[in-house]
């Protein structure tokens, strides 16, 4: 069913505008005909609906890709490999496009939003050169009659429940090493953002890749039984999630009942460790990329900034005459620097956090309060004086709001900074080598930015340590998705 949505969005292609979900290569709607309205959090404007599906379009999503896994598991690593590179290739062809709509969907500046796509892009580049290295090995058996070989066979049939920071990126970092690996995959998106993902689908259609390999079954008011059949349901084999802790913990406990194979990315709170030896200037500058990429609505992004005595009120001056450089507004706008929150329980997570650093004493050196007319936007704030026992401190804000904390030594501030159930990602800047080394190694989080605010690439391995997650994405993130097989060859 052609839809004419996408009309007023100021497409290239207005047909990348999907409202249906896609079950074995079909559009389809809601069997109840319920409905998700997904509204421009710039402007409150609705922008169109999607289906509200529950568990029985589910179930039907993980048959048709268990149906297809038959077919898509027994193609060649180099088949696979083209076709996600005719994948990656209308990826590239689309950009305006694709980033046009992040941008409507989620609130990001276009120009972020080209970069969240660029990122997106590069997952599905990297994976289908994975593809073709999948080796396997040959072990020295200790016995002359027997060869021992191992190889590596795709898992099956995949879950993906994805967030809406990165309507495209968190998706394509799944599905492209699922699909380069053979596997099949039924994806939920979020309500909020589920255009970006019906794209992907769409241009993954138009690249060759099979009906049934990839689904999509948006929800909102049925996510739990959605969640719990994605988990639960004998027919997967695996499930990634990216999303709080707390969700990743209920889904960790659904998918044990099967023992299903499970990589989680949740939540973070990263530490932002400045210290006197370090280039001011630049850390300020990798603040700003850090904390308020996305307006502070990343999963990496520094939510504890830990300045050393000596240099801190240099830095909280110009961070703060920075940040007031800012260009607050809708995405689309060219001089935008800084797009809405989410929604307005974002904004109200923030304001309690602020209000509580208030309270107990911290001060606002600029913003610090919701910006009044439409939309969720909420003024880019800096926070000096922020007391230890500050919420702000245990709880990840996800807004735009950089908390300072004054340190006196490297010993103090690294105990502060593991002080926390989560680990994510750590950030410091020194000149120190020796210091370098010392804090890279000391700080408990799964990876860690040394004189930059910028980690996040498709070749690294993404992921944290403690309650931040289970798994690596990335990198050599295929293995995932693939079961190592060892085969003993007898009676030579």
């Amino acid at each position: 069913m052609a839809s004419t949505v996408g009309s007023s969005w100021g497409l290239k292609d207005p047909s990348l505008v999907k409202t249906q979900g896609l079950i074995d290569g079909q559009w389809v709607d809601a069997q109840e005909g319920a409905k998700i309205t997904v509204t421009n959090p710039a402007t409150d404007e609705e922008l169109g609906t999607v289906p509200d599906m529950g568990l029985e379009e589910t179930k039907q999503a993980i048959e048709a890709a268990s149906k297809a896994f038959k077919s898509w598991s027994k193609t060649t690593a180099k088949q696979r490999h083209d076709l996600l590179m005719k994948f990656y290739a209308l990826m590239q062809e689309n950009t305006e496009d694709l980033a046009r709509i992040i941008t409507l969907e989620n609130g990001k500046g276009l120009a972020e939003a080209k970069g969240e796509h660029a990122y997106s892009a590069s997952f599905i580049e990297w994976f289908a050169e994975e593809a073709v290295r999948t080796y396997g090995e040959v072990i020295p058996s200790p016995f002359p009659q027997i060869r021992n070989v191992v190889v590596k066979q795709p898992i099956g049939v995949v879950s993906i429940l994805t967030p809406w920071n990165f309507p495209s990126a968190m998706i394509t970092r799944k599905l492209g090493a699922a699909l380069a690996a053979g596997c099949t995959a039924v994806i939920k998106p979020p309500p909020e953002t589920p255009f970006s993902a019906l794209a992907l689908a769409e241009l993954a259609s138009r690249a060759g890749i099979p009906p049934g390999v990839i689904n999509i079954v948006p929800t909102q008011k049925n996510v739990n039984e959605v969640g719990r059949e994605m988990c639960q349901n004998t027919i997967v084999k695996k499930v990634s999630f990216t999303g709080s802790t707390p969700v990743a913990k209920m889904l960790y406990g659904l998918a044990a009942s099967t023992l299903k194979k499970v990589s989680i990315e949740a939540g973070g709170n990263a530490p932002f460790i400045v210290f006197a030896d370090g280039d001011i200037d630049a850390a300020v500058e990798g603040a700003i990329m850090c904390k308020f990429r996305g307006s502070g609505q990343t999963c990496v992004c520094a939510n504890r900034i830990y300045v050393q005595s000596s240099v801190y009120a240099d830095f909280a001056s110009k961070l703060a005459d920075r940040v007031a450089q800012f260009k607050v507004g809708n995405g689309l706008e060219e001089k935008t620097t800084h797009g809405p929150l989410i929604h307005d329980k974002a904004i109200e997570k923030v304001s309690r956090h602020v209000d509580d650093a208030v309270s107990r004493g911290a001060q606002v050196l600029i913003g610090g309060k919701r910006i009044e007319g439409p939309g969720s936007f909420y003024a880019p704030t800096v926070l000096s004086d922020v007391p230890r026992d500050a919420l702000i401190n245990d709880e990840e804000t996800f807004g735009p709001v950089a908390a300072l904390v004054k340190f006196e030594t490297e010993e103090e501030v690294i105990k502060m900074a593991n002080d926390t159930p989560v680990g994510l990602a750590g950030y410091f800047y020194s000149r120190d080598v020796g210091r370098v080394w010392r804090v890279a190694e000391a700080l408990e989080v799964g990876m860690v930015g040394t004189n930059t605010g910028t980690i996040s690439q498709a070749v690294i391995p993404f992921g944290g340590v403690k309650e931040s997650g289970l798994g690596r994405e990335g990198s050599h993130g295929i293995d995932e998705y693939m079961n190592t097989k060892f085969i003993a060859f007898g009676g030579l």
